[in-house]
């Protein structure tokens, strides 16, 4: 049998075996579809649409489930790192997998941007998924749907929650590392930053809170978090617990510290849960932009403590955020293209 073959054979064997597995945890989450999205001012204007590849290549989302479950399990940390690259596609100019994009000699993608550089990460594992997609529907589904695909199923192997994916993106032409550099929020970012961000591409301050719950996963460097542990007043005000404060002092005191990885939820960091917003409220919360919520003006406290309560509204919170996040400058119709190989155009 052919390799190519026998691998999708056996993907889409391991996609029949966790089938009720899945059901069971998008069931726990409280499944959101996207007509609990329907009013929220981000329309698709019908170019995206939940199942958008049952007809054209139906095998699609069990392939990617396959290989994202594969790599969650060789490494649980890759589930954050999928995670982080839909929503750092997303802020820049919509999600059409502009961030997958080598440098050209035309344009400097997003890769070495502020917010990118030696940060994000996953892309061999969309370049297997790409490969197994063309074998089985060639030029069919686009390098954007399979971050958004993708990003779901990170989330739901990692205990969270599930939602339906509109599909139907298109991938861009070009990427733009400026606007990598200037939309992105930041690790230092104040409240009124991060709102504003959020508010520039269409999304609100609840959106920004339960998307920020995303950080409930995964690992940030020492240099990203400097500030929050040189002993200087935070300008601010992100206060920080003292034990907490000493543990990153000790574990960035190398003198390389760029290199050195910190856990953003110390307590559950392979887990999707609600720890992130207990350890906020605790003064626990990694980066400057984690611990401002508890600290700002404008609501976002109280909506941490709600999520540190009941757990399930986080989770149908961040699912309806990241369909709507999913919506942001979709590229569809004749507009971008489907990339046969995600980092570079046809």
């Amino acid at each position: 049998m052919n390799n190519d073959l026998a691998i999708v054979l056996f993907s889409l064997l391991l996609v029949l075996i966790n089938v009720n597995l899945m059901k069971s945890q998008v069931a726990f989450g409280g499944e959101v579809s996207s007509k609990d999205c329907a009013d929220d001012g981000i329309g698709t204007g019908g170019k995206l649409r939940p199942g958008g590849y049952q007809i054209s290549c139906p095998e699609a989302e069990a392939i990617i489930f396959a290989r994202v479950e594969e790599a969650v399990f060789k490494e649980p940390r890759i589930a954050a790192s999928l995670l982080r690259l839909h929503f750092h596609d997303c802020f820049v100019n919509g999600c059409d997998a502009s961030i997958l994009l080598d440098d050209t000699d035309s344009f400097v993608g997003e890769k070495t941007a502020g917010p990118n550089v030696n940060s994000i990460r996953g892309f061999e594992v969309v370049d297997i998924i790409k490969s197994d997609l063309e074998f089985v529907c060639p030029k069919t589904v686009s390098c954007a749907d399979i971050l958004a695909i993708a990003a779901r199923d990170s989330v739901l192997l990692s205990g969270g929650p599930g939602w339906e994916v509109e599909s139907g993106r298109r991938d861009s032409l070009v990427a733009s590392k400026d606007d990598a550099n200037n939309n992105i929020p930041g690790p230092s970012s104040d409240v009124n930053t991060l709102v504003a961000k959020f508010q520039n591409v269409g999304l609100s301050l609840g959106d920004m809170v339960a998307l920020s719950g995303a950080h409930t996963m995964g690992k940030a460097r020492c240099s990203t978090f400097a500030s929050r542990i040189n002993g200087s007043p935070d300008p601010h005000g992100a206060v920080i617990n003292s034990e907490f404060l000493l543990t990153l002092q000790q574990l960035c005191s190398g003198p390389d510290n760029n290199r050195t990885l910190a856990e953003l939820d110390l307590v559950t960091p392979a887990t999707f849960d609600n720890q992130y917003y207990a350890n906020v409220l605790a003064g626990e919360g990694l980066l400057q932009s984690d611990q401002v919520l508890v600290n700002g003006d404008g609501g976002t406290k109280q909506i941490v403590e709600l999520y540190v309560e009941d757990p399930l509204a986080f989770f149908k919170d961040f699912a309806v955020s990241m369909v709507r996040m999913g919506r942001l400058g979709s590229l569809a119709g004749s507009d971008g293209e489907i990339r046969t190989n995600c980092r570079a155009v046809n």
